[in-house]
């Protein structure tokens, strides 16, 4: 049981790294895009790599917060009986919530993603736009 107990330790303080990292890529998101405005609407200049940079950086925060805001229970759920229920009852819901309605949307996803995925990294897939960014493959790996 330490063996699990350990590899639970583990992940949840990567989860909780990543969370972290996340938190700052979101600040690094919300300047760039506060950048693409002023440099196009002041100065009119503009850059697509700029641009793409940080909707790939809202793609690569909401993958990588989603397992932060679950492991520290801070996802939007509907409160109607889990609120007022017991720590019994919430674990229950949480559990069972997990086992069937989460990690078979993880199954599917992580499933029907596989090819998709080594697909781009077959081709080193970069941005379609002219002056986008090259690597696009590791933004899908992120999936």
């Amino acid at each position: 049981m330490t063996g699990l107990a350990t590899l639970v330790r583990f992940t949840d303080r990567l989860n909780d790294a990543i969370g972290r990292g996340a938190a700052w890529l979101t600040l690094a998101m919300v300047l760039i895009a506060f950048a693409v405005v002023v440099l196009r609407y002041v100065f009119s200049l503009g850059w697509v790599a700029m641009q793409e940079s940080y909707v790939w950086l809202h793609g690569i925060v909401f993958m990588a917060g989603a397992a932060y805001t679950l492991l520290h229970n801070a996802h939007v759920r509907v409160d109607i009986f889990y609120r007022s229920g017991s720590a019994r009852f919430k674990a229950w819901v949480d559990l069972l919530g997990s086992l069937f309605l989460l990690l078979p949307v993880v199954i599917f996803v992580g499933y029907v993603s596989r090819d998709y995925v080594l697909v781009s990294w077959s081709r080193f897939e970069q941005s379609r736009e002219a002056g986008g960014l090259p690597g696009l493959f590791l933004l899908k790996t992120i999936i």
